[in-house]
């Protein structure tokens, strides 16, 4: 008994903590490949994290605080091997629609979704996330990515005083245009031209040992080379006097301060903005962040396990992501997710195991330790290049032409979510939950009834029988059964019914009454024995139960309903169409008839 107390205790701490999984059997081996996935992944990570934070509206420093927690955090409770947690552009432009450039919005904004995401993880309620439908994912992203590439527009050109609000940067953007910085113009359309080049060498190489040696090194130097090659040019235009570009600016030194997220804020005013007035300003944000960072996370998660063979806990992916953003608040750090674009850096060098991102973590740490002087000279149209470059593969023009041939409907929320997102990002996903919702909910309240007519009215019904059904289905009863002439004997075939509650049954009591009242029958064929329909009926109505008929099937229900009806059709016409006693002996013959072949079928089932 203590042995598998034990064995249970360390499975629970295997799952707790999935390191223990894969840590007693790393080798050298695995330390070499991840030691050059991670350096890698970190060539990649720091100018894209540099170009985020401009994203997200904030100094470029805070996308260097972001990019290191989830490395070290991922380590030990992550269940993927290729997954690199980050700043990302959606995630960046999602904060920017709360954060207002405000630093210490942003970071009371990543430990609030720490908890949601933490919280989730510990309930269970990773499930929510199946209610956001493909349409509405693949509709943001592509609005995300137009917004984003078009939002660096005004730094390629150099203008200034552009708005945030998507038609309002439209329209300045082109308004301003005359005010553009040649400097600007040229060195941002240099450095777009180059990451393209490396682009197309990439994707035009083969598959031999040394092509794909180069292909990794396209992918991993391709931003550090551009922006470095920028930097040094603006540099050496400084140096001389010459201010031909918008450069990053001043930026903070060193190592962010470990230290606790900031409760309240006083401003330049004297107001003091307490914590509660921080919750209520970032509203919806902490319903759209925590969840569109996890979902991200997830689906890049899984992408990549199934593409290399192994399995990933959902859950412990949400506890992981919860615990970097509360932590990665301590650093001033804003909210991370999964990158897809550094996770298939990550994958295609060859790493072994979730260490690798403890190498990234250590090369944006020397990189805020060391290199923060330098950030001062890097231009703002080379990270803006950097953006537009990494935001230009989610834009699928396929999608639309997909579901267009799949199913038309599915157009609906994902144009809504697309359309809406440009007017507000967070409203856009809003709107295409909503969508998705009520199309969902129109599946459940008019689930599709074959109705056909064999001397008998059968109904067929697909799915659950639920609440929202249940006007509909006595609206499809009276059309075509109880209100017209001669009225027939009702069959529900219930073969694909996969549930039903108190509410439908009610309706259906209040069914077998008028149909009794009439003096049709109704029969239930198919019906699965779990939902034991006629003790739920005994229990309103004890009346009732002896009126209930059940069948095996919708065929044989036809059938003893034809030999029933046209034997009470003859009795009629030669005793007397007002007979009780003729009603009542039929009423007894039905069931028992029924009774009887029931019994029948389910033997005759038995034995095969």
């Amino acid at each position: 008994m203590e042995r598998v107390s034990g064995i249970r205790c360390c499975a629970a701490l295997r799952s707790c903590f999935p390191i223990l999984t894969w840590l007693p059997g790393y080798n050298l081996t695995w330390l070499k490949m991840d030691l050059i996935a991670g350096l890698t992944v970190g060539l990649t990570a720091v100018p894209q994290a540099l170009a985020y934070a401009e994203v997200a509206g904030l100094p470029v420093q805070y996308g260097l605080y972001s990019a290191f927690m989830g490395g070290f955090i991922y380590c030990i409770f992550g269940t993927s091997k290729d997954i690199t947690l980050g700043p990302t552009a959606i995630m960046s432009l999602l904060c920017s629609a709360y954060i207002g450039g405000d630093p210490v919005f942003a970071v009371v904004l990543t430990l609030l979704c720490g908890i949601i995401q933490a919280g989730m993880a510990l309930l269970r309620l990773g499930f929510l996330l199946d209610f956001i439908s493909h349409p509405v994912i693949k509709g943001f992203t592509c609005a995300a990515a137009v917004t984003i590439g078009f939002g660096q527009v005004k730094n390629i050109l150099g203008l200034k005083e552009i708005p945030q609000q998507f038609f309002l940067q439209v329209y300045y953007t082109f308004h301003k245009i005359p005010e553009a910085r040649v400097g600007d113009v040229i060195l941002g359309l240099c450095c777009l031209f180059f990451l393209v080049m490396l682009m197309l060498m990439k994707n035009s190489l083969g598959s031999s040992e040394h092509e794909i040696f180069i292909h990794i090194s396209c992918v991993a130097v391709r931003n550090a080379l551009v922006v470095i090659a920028a930097t040094g040019v603006a540099y050496s235009a400084e140096v001389t006097g010459h201010h031909f570009f918008s450069l990053t600016g001043k930026t903070a030194e060193g190592l962010p301060p470990f230290k606790a997220p900031p409760l309240s804020e006083t401003v330049a005013n004297g107001t003091v903005i307490t914590f509660s007035v921080f919750s209520q300003d970032l509203g919806g944000g902490l319903a759209v962040i925590p969840l569109m960072g996890v979902l991200e996370s997830i689906a890049i998660a899984k992408a990549f396990s199934s593409k290399n063979n192994y399995r990933i806990d959902a859950n412990q992916e949400l506890f992981a992501i919860g615990l970097t953003n509360i932590l990665g608040s301590f650093v001033s750090a804003y909210p991370v997710t999964g990158s897809f674009g550094r996770t298939a850096v990550n994958s295609q060098t060859g790493v072994c195991s979730p260490a690798g991102g403890i190498v990234t973590g250590v090369i944006v740490l020397l990189s805020l330790a060391f290199l923060m002087p330098l950030f001062f000279y890097i231009p703002k149209a080379s990270l803006a290049a950097v953006i537009i470059c990494a935001v230009s593969p989610m834009i699928d023009f396929r999608v639309p032409v997909q579901l267009w041939r799949v199913k038309r409907l599915d157009l609906l929320p994902f144009l809504v979510t697309f359309v809406v997102s440009f007017w507000e990002v967070q409203y856009g996903i809003v709107g295409g939950v909503v969508v998705s919702g009520f199309m969902l909910l129109h599946i459940v309240a008019r689930p599709k009834v074959k109705v056909s007519d064999h001397g008998v009215l059968l109904l067929e019904l697909d799915s659950g029988l639920n609440f929202p059904v249940t006007e509909h289905l006595s609206r499809l009863v009276y059309k075509h059964d109880l209100q017209v002439s001669p009225r027939r004997c009702l069959v529900l075939d219930c073969a694909h019914v996969s549930s039903i509650d108190f509410t439908v049954i009610h309706e259906l009591t209040e069914l077998l009454k008028q149909f009794e009242l009439r003096g049709v029958s109704m029969i239930f064929a198919g019906l699965k024995v779990e939902f034991n329909i006629n003790r739920h009926i005994g229990s309103s109505d004890n009346q009732d139960t002896a009126r209930l008929h059940l069948a095996t099937s919708a065929d044989f229900s036809i059938w003893i309903t034809h030999r029933i009806c046209i034997s009470r059709a003859i009795f009629k016409e030669v005793c007397g169409a007002k007979s009780t006693k003729v009603e009542n002996y039929f009423q007894s013959q039905e069931i028992l008839q029924i009774k009887i072949n029931v019994r029948v079928s389910l033997t005759l089932c038995s034995s095969d």
